[in-house]
């Protein structure tokens, strides 16, 4: 083998080395964001009345420990699905995915108990402008009403347990 394709050969397998590199750098991790929309959090633009229907994935495998789970509980407690508003941790383990469950069989046609574009857009039916102002600012459950909103950058913002104001992120878990 002669020199020149001995340095063809290194410089080939450079480029290639540098390229898996720069696209292993450039790509997002797909567990830090909402699955269809993309967002790290639960997300919304215009009117309200279609926000939720892009929504990532929550279920006991997918975004399990974050606070979208937290939103989704409190959804659940609204509901009635959960019956204490003590289960609200942030943490979709199986007493939410039975919660989901029961949610799903009252308002969908196949529960699985994972939530996913249908399950938050059904949810997202419920969302309203009290005040009249014009933006989300209450979910309408069948036993009790919740504090919602959304922000100007889009980010939906609930109160936990202990009445501290949080965003609906896919990456992290705040909410008590």
């Amino acid at each position: 083998m002669t020199s020149h394709m001995t340095r063809a050969k290194l410089i080939a397998c450079s480029i290639g080395a540098l390229t898996a590199a720069t696209l292993a750098l450039s790509a997002s991790p797909a567990s830090a964001s909402g699955t269809y929309s993309g967002q790290p959090y639960v997300y919304g633009a215009g009117a309200f009345s279609n926000d939720w229907d892009d929504e990532g994935i929550l279920s006991t495998g997918t975004n399990t420990a974050s606070n979208a789970t937290c939103l989704w509980q409190k959804i659940l407690w609204a509901d009635g699905n959960l019956t204490s508003a003590s289960d609200i941790d942030g943490v979709f383990g199986s007493q939410t995915k039975d919660a989901t469950k029961a949610w799903q069989s009252d308002w969908e046609s196949s529960p699985d108990g994972v939530v996913g574009k249908e399950t938050f857009g059904k949810a997202g039916d419920w969302l309203r402008d009290t005040d009249g102002d014009g933006a989300v600012d209450t979910y309408i459950g069948t036993e009790h009403v919740i504090s919602v909103s959304r922000d100007d950058q889009g980010r939906y913002h609930f109160y936990d347990g202990d009445g501290n104001g949080r965003i609906a992120g896919y990456d992290y878990r705040t909410c008590s």
